[in-house]
């Protein structure tokens, strides 16, 4: 199957009152083991990158691999910038072959966030790329500020005009969760997601899902949440399996042979996320 667009998968995990998964992925491996899981459990997915990561891996390098492998399989597969900061990024992933965007500028003042969400909206859909917007910014794990401060919140007035005057297809919303890995346990506003979901028609993204507590994620997504972000979590487990396969002295010590012995236990991990997000 070729890619599809996420606005696509996401508007049919919500016809299913379910959640996809988008992983952040920056090698070959890790995009496979993602494709081939999904693959397995018969469960669409995303594939994102960071910009970051794109010293890593080339942005056009990442959308090809990800293109080839994903017309290898049936399960539906997505391929999306996370975290565009600018027009030019987005721009250079758009020419890279990104079939999805993310465009973040939910750091900046509303109408600037506006301003420049839209000008990446309106070139996308000339392309035919749907976009993601993000309102009520997401912070760092590490600051408790960011996730507990109600100001930083989605407010459902503001949602709803920034979707009117940006025109994006998917809207990340702040609801208490931040990237990285938690210095207290976050607790979701679900109230306030309940209230986003109603007066809104596009799907809604919860970012920041590492170390979010099951019942807490569950609850989201039976109320509206139809995509969650989940990066940290899987750089955290790739590290830890491969040091755990190197501690145990059991390989050869060579590249290759490590990355043969952690696809097992990288599969198992990816097949609970999915599993959690797209229940049988």
């Amino acid at each position: 199957m070729s890619l599809e667009k996420a606005v696509d998968i996401l508007r049919y995990a919500d016809r299913q009152k379910k959640c996809v998964v988008g992983f952040d992925a920056f090698n070959m491996e890790t995009i496979k083991w993602i494709i081939d899981t999904a693959e397995e459990e018969q469960i669409p997915v995303i594939l994102m990158i960071y910009p970051g990561d794109k010293k890593i891996m080339p942005l056009s390098t990442f959308a090809a691999v990800t293109r080839d492998l994903a017309a290898k399989v049936k399960t539906p597969v997505g391929l999306m910038l996370d975290h565009g900061p600018d027009f030019a990024t987005t721009m250079e992933a758009v020419r890279g072959g990104f079939s999805s965007m993310m465009i973040d500028t939910s750091h900046l003042d509303f109408e600037e966030n506006v301003r420049q969400t839209a000008e990446v909206v309106k070139t996308c859909h000339a392309l035919g790329i749907d976009v993601e917007g993000e309102l009520g910014h997401v912070g760092v794990a590490s600051n408790e500020a960011d996730y507990k401060n109600a100001d930083n919140f989605t407010r459902v007035d503001k949602a709803v005009e920034f979707i009117e005057r940006t025109g994006v297809d998917i809207l990340a919303i702040s609801i208490g969760t931040a990237h990285g890995s938690y210095v207290s346990a976050p607790k979701l506003d679900l109230e306030r997601l309940e209230q986003i979901n109603a007066a809104t028609d596009i799907p809604l993204v919860l970012h920041g899902g590492t170390g979010v507590p099951e019942d807490q994620l569950k609850a989201a997504f039976a109320r509206g949440i139809n995509k969650l972000n989940y990066a940290t979590g899987y750089k955290l487990k790739l590290y830890a399996v491969a040091k755990e396969i190197m501690e145990r002295g059991e390989i050869r010590p060579r590249m290759s042979d490590l990355v043969m012995a952690m696809e097992q236990p990288m599969h198992e991990f990816l097949r609970g996320i999915m599993r959690l997000a797209w229940p049988e």
